[in-house]
């Protein structure tokens, strides 16, 4: 019997944007909230239009994890943005570790 195999090959889909209301609606927060977020800076929308705003998914991410610290931690909006600066630092440098050792 004869099995032919074929390789997967990745393709590449564009991440639809969400709007305000949708981005709010699956964070479980009320759109006021969300544009608090924005206003505080610790949220950047993917496009802004005017008074619209949409979000990717890297946003997403990161409005559930501003959601979660709020939520479950108690976190004031001052704290999320140092917790969420540090991440992002670490984040960076595991990058530019893994980087380094590809190279070594």
């Amino acid at each position: 019997m004869i099995v032919i195999r074929y390789p997967l090959v990745p393709r590449r889909t564009p991440w639809r944007t969400l709007t305000l209301e949708q981005a709010s609606e699956v964070a479980g927060l009320h759109p006021v909230v969300v544009e608090r977020f924005v206003e505080f800076g610790l949220l950047e929308p993917a496009e802004r239009a005017g008074a619209e705003m949409r979000f990717d998914a890297s946003c997403m991410k990161r409005l559930l994890a501003i959601s979660r610290l709020r939520a479950d931690l108690g976190v004031n909006l001052q704290g999320v943005g140092v917790i969420l600066d540090l991440v992002d630092r670490l984040e960076s440098l595991e990058r530019e570790l893994e980087w380094r050792r590809g190279r070594g």
